[in-house]
């Protein structure tokens, strides 16, 4: 008995999660992915246009989706070139500091270690288990909007896909800030007091039309990845402020093609989904210079010009897509009441985010696509040019099973003047 005892206790401390062993050379190699050679793929150069008659040479840099669109004639993609991203600097080096003391939980959606920067910067390995979990803990703890983001103004358009009528325009002011884990904002590494220990807020206003205007939405998410978000609704047609319960996060947001999970692109805790790492392949994404837009729309004041749309019933977005090292992911959510069967998510290397989603029903079948375009901060609003990241600048989600679709354009801006913490109070959504 003394010595099966023993024999467990060994197979038990092999199989605990350790933290990493990662080198500095290892991290730069994660935030320069093409530091020795860019990805090639044969007849694929910047300006080519791949179209319903050529679309078949590239499939194996395309997602299923994105290809089956291509070769029915609903959109055409401009390639462009494939260009590194200068990131953050605290940010690489709060990675090199702390990595090598996080490792992933004993639990689903746990982590022990972290302080700040890319939590495991090391290859992912199909022979991981939680190879998928430990990539979307880095798209958690990404550079998604900085320490803190305003999106002002942020347009949603709401188009039959069948007709291409426009129904319906939403103006809104979105604003993010990351409460713990800050390197670029200060305070720096947290704001306090937090005792709830808040990692990140997310707030919502909208703007117009006047049947919608106030609608306000603030969601809180906790550090611990395993505690539910808490979240609040104000109606402006009621004046009341009430709770909104989170099972609510796959329902249609103000009537568009979107739900709050969509937020960000993903928002979601870790914990909600059983992640498996597919693999890795140099893919299409629409990661592009915002400034370098050969096709551009009405500008801001700042200068900044807003993507225009074509394609089918006018739901892409006109920018180019680079070839990119790219880690694919499959995401089965843990809520069985959940109307998504899976996630199919492309996440770009270098900079943890996801340009692309797929959404599959319960069937197994395509519900909808989910893009989201990308632009280098040093080529975006003049205000972002030393953020050192990624920045939204559009999307488009649509919805292949009812035939709609819902377009977004941008302007987001990284500064912390322009997202008070207050913002994200409670008592803020009266009198906001």
């Amino acid at each position: 008995m003394k010595h099966k005892l023993i024999g467990l206790s060994v197979i038990a401390a092999l199989l605990s999660p350790v933290a990493q062993a990662v080198t500095d050379a290892e991290i730069d190699a994660s935030f320069n992915p093409y530091a020795a050679s860019v990805p090639t793929f044969a007849d694929l150069k910047q300006g080519s246009v791949i179209n319903k008659d050529n679309v078949d040479k590239y499939k194996d840099v395309l997602d299923p989706a994105t290809l089956k669109f291509v070769k029915d004639g609903w959109h055409d993609i401009e390639v462009g070139p494939t260009q590194s991203i200068a990131y953050d600097k605290n940010y690489i080096a709060a990675t090199k500091k702390h990595a090598n003391n996080v490792k992933i939980g004993a639990k689903m959606g746990t982590i022990e270690g972290y302080v700040a920067g890319r939590p495991f910067p090391a290859e992912p390995d199909l022979k991981d288990p939680r190879a998928g979990e430990k990539l979307a803990f880095n798209y958690k703890y990404g550079m998604i909007a900085g320490d803190s983001e305003r999106i002002y103004p942020f347009y949603w358009y709401y188009r039959d896909f069948n007709t291409g009528k426009l129904e319906r325009t939403i103006q809104f002011d979105f604003r993010f800030i990351n409460f713990m884990h800050r390197v670029t904002q200060q305070p720096i590494p947290e704001i306090t007091p937090n005792p709830a220990k808040l990692y990140r807020g997310v707030y919502a206003k909208v703007l117009a039309p006047l049947d919608v205007k106030d609608t306000q939405i603030l969601i809180h998410r906790y550090d611990d990845d395993t505690k539910a978000d808490d979240a609040w609704l104000y109606l402006g047609f009621q004046r009341r402020v009430r709770r909104l319960s989170m099972s609510n996060t796959t329902d249609s947001f103000l009537g568009s093609d979107l739900m709050i999970e969509d937020f960000e692109g993903l928002w979601s805790r870790v914990s909600d989904f059983k992640w498996t790492y597919k693999g890795t392949a140099n893919m299409l994404l629409p990661v592009y210079h915002h400034s370098e837009l050969k096709k551009t729309d009405f500008a801001e004041s700042d200068g900044y010009k807003h993507v225009t749309f074509g394609g089918k019933s006018d739901c892409f977005f006109n920018v180019p897509w680079s070839l990119r090292k790219t880690y694919i992911l499959e995401a089965v959510p843990t809520d069985p009441a959940s109307p998504v069967g899976k996630r199919v998510l492309y996440l770009d290397s270098q900079t943890s985010v996801f340009p692309q989603i797929l959404i599959y029903d319960k069937k197994g079948e395509l519900w909808k696509r989910w893009t989201v375009g990308f632009s280098d901060s040093a080529y975006h609003a003049p205000a972002n040019k030393n953020a050192g990241m990624v920045v939204y600048s559009t999307a488009s989600m649509l919805d292949v099973q009812s035939k709609h679709c819902t377009n977004m354009r941008l302007h987001a801006i990284i500064d912390e003047k322009l997202v008070p913490k207050e913002t994200f109070n409670v008592q803020n959504l009266r009198g906001d």
